[in-house]
């Protein structure tokens, strides 16, 4: 059997046949009568030739067909993987979103200024949404806090694996079945995906929405693409929105389809836009619009995100390898890329199934565009773009695989019936291994050396069980210099815990807890401001702290001393957390064994309790 004919079968047992999805071709018919079905190559020695009914069999490349059953179980194990394994990365995650959630099930949780109704910069409407799930299960079970934050967790690793799983078909339909496949394999290890794909974040949000969206538009189900870019612009992140500007302009220009895009840009304003205005202004007490509020302030106010940090124009270089490993060198060069194969490969039929490469692929660079200048860097600033990254490496690989296939056929000559992948299985494997050892190593790393901060929590939320620490009374959970890196309050075992901020060599803005009153989000407090300086209002006294959490890495100073030589304390678990400043740079991003174990240094992430506890 010939290897096209052994590709279509496999490909058809697989689900996966992107003939049996396209739409009609359409049938132009000429002055002679001639049909055209489209464009046809002038080269007989095509990527895809297979007319040589005596070819000898070749090997096909089955190790990548996968089924849709298949592909569904893996998705739904590595993102539920990452809810329970993954550690949270990114401070803003814990105090504007998972304890503003938690305030609003238990009616306690820290308030950070964002959320203050004289700035009002986030959504409620947003931690509604995504609150839903966890508050019928708390109705129903009533569970400890900690399953709760799992269970939320859990939910949004489903939802990205449909969504994934959705972006695949519409991979395999506008790219092609090997594109697809490669695409999947870079899913499953990626470390980028592992961070993004259960953070309770609105970049992650839109990431999921945002995905979906463009798969729409690649099954030119135009009227759904445009309703979910608006979803993932004003309910997740409006800088989002930057995703969809391709869409409108293949709506508008190249499908003419004015009247359709403004039609559904208004219905899809009208239905987010409307109910989220008024959910958040009952919470906040007054009119606001919270997307209109965050693009005010980080792109028209006078100091913007800048005060929370700068990075060096080498960040998204260096954080995009860490994430995505060459993948992310293959998604830069692959314009170059399609450059050199339009040029060298002789096969001119269309580029893709619908759309030109140029505008399919646009989301991502102009996205690129829009954040790579910016002087105030963050990792999950890329997050929306995540699935597209690993899309142009599979893309890239695919092309190296037809230029490997076109020099070597230059140089030995064409088999008959022979077919790029066929000739290229060992290139693509290379890269494929490449991309899955780093990915794996980069991942186990992130658990080994980040991990403490929420283990340590787990630990003390089981120690907390024992009835001499059962009282009325609040228990005061301390944190210092270490204070960003508390999981949230979900991870407190019952409600009279509370976190508490000591002094440290921090001088910024600390988040506080929400007025416990019936109108507690509408309250505006004076201790709030938009310029990240520090109020000692949000600061409590040491002398009343019961418990401390404190990573020891051998530094200290007055304001943050070695707790451990206070006899006052007592040490009820420690975890190592890794020490950046005395490991290996590359033995700490990516776990080595034997050698990342021998130039990795570690400190002592410390739970400790005073000796005499005194409640009050």
């Amino acid at each position: 059997m010939a290897p096209a004919r052994q590709r279509i079968i496999s490909n058809r047992n697989s689900g996966d046949n992107p003939q049996a999805k396209r739409p009609p071709v359409r049938v132009k018919v000429s002055g002679k009568g001639s049909r055209d079905d489209g464009p046809k190559s002038k080269h007989k020695s095509s990527l895809n030739s297979s007319k040589n009914k005596n070819a000898p069999p070749v090997a096909s490349n089955k190790f990548l067909i996968f089924g849709h059953d298949s592909a569904i179980k893996l998705l739904f194990t590595t993102r539920l993987f990452a809810a329970i394994w993954s550690h949270i990365s990114d401070c803003d995650e814990t105090f504007n979103y998972w304890d503003p959630l938690h305030y609003m099930i238990y009616g306690k949780g820290l308030q950070t200024w964002e959320y203050s109704p004289e700035f009002a910069l986030r959504s409620y409407t947003y931690l509604t949404a995504c609150g839903l799930p966890a508050w019928f299960y708390n109705s129903l079970f009533v569970p400890n806090p900690m399953l709760m934050f799992y269970f939320v967790r859990c939910i949004l690793g489903i939802l990205c694996a449909i969504v994934e799983f959705h972006f695949y078909k519409a991979v395999c339909r506008e790219f092609g079945i090997h594109v697809g496949h490669v695409w999947l394999i870079f899913q499953f290890f990626c470390a980028g995906m592992f961070i993004s794909s259960t953070a309770f974040l609105p970049s992650s949000f839109s990431m999921y929405v945002g995905s979906a969206a463009l798969a729409e538009w690649w099954f030119q189900r135009y009227n759904s693409a445009v309703f979910l870019t608006a979803i993932s612009a004003l309910l997740g992140w409006p800088f989002a929105g930057a995703i969809g500007l391709p869409i409108a302009y293949d709506m508008i220009f190249r499908q003419k389809m004015l009247k359709n895009f403004i039609i559904w840009t208004g219905i899809s304003a009208a239905t987010i836009l409307i109910p989220m205005t008024l959910i958040d202004s009952s919470y906040f007490g007054r009119i606001v619009v919270a997307p209109l509020n965050l693009i005010i302030y980080n792109v028209f106010s006078s100091h913007g995100p800048n005060l929370y940090g700068v990075e060096s124009f080498t960040y998204y270089l260096v954080n995009g390898f860490l994430n995505f490993n060459i993948v992310w060198l293959l998604a830069l060069i692959t314009p170059i890329l399609l450059v050199i194969c339009h040029y060298f490969v002789p096969a001119k039929s269309k580029s893709t199934l619908y759309l030109p490469h140029w505008l399919s692929l646009a989301p991502l660079y102009l996205w690129l565009l829009i954040f790579w200048p910016q002087p105030h860097k963050e990792e999950r600033f890329l997050f929306p773009v995540y699935l597209l990254i690993n899309l142009c490496g599979a893309i890239s690989l695919d092309v190296i695989q037809k230029v490997y296939f076109r020099i070597k056929g230059l140089l030995r000559g064409f088999r008959p019936g022979s077919h790029y992948w066929d000739e290229s299985t060992l290139v693509a494997g290379i890269f494929i291994a490449i991309a899955t050892l780093l990915g794996v190593s980069r991942i186990f790393a992130l658990y080994r050396n980040y991990n403490a901060p929420i283990n340590i929590m787990i630990e003390f939320n089981n120690l907390a069980k024992d009835k001499t620490l059962q009282v009325d009374g609040p228990v005061n959970v301390c944190f210092g210099k270490d204070w960003y890196r508390f999981p949230s309050s979900f991870f407190l075992p019952t409600p009279n815990y509370r976190v508490r901020f000591i002094k440290s060599e921090f001088r910024g803005m600390l988040p506080a807890y929400y007025d416990e009153t019936a109108n507690g989000t509408q309250i505006i407090h004076s201790y709030f401001n938009d310029r990240n300086e520090g109020n000692d209002f949000m600061l409590f006294d040491y002398a009343k702290c019961h418990f401390l959490v404190d990573l020891d890495l051998g530094k200290y100073t007055e304001l943050e001393p070695n707790y451990l030589k206070d006899k006052e304390w007592n040490v009820l678990t420690t975890l190592p957390f890794v020490n950046a400043e005395k490991s290996n740079s590359i033995l700490r991003a990516f776990y080595i064994p034997y050698f990342s174990d021998k130039y990795v240094e570690f400190g002592s992430l410390n739970l400790l309790k005073r000796r005499k506890l005194k409640f009050e």
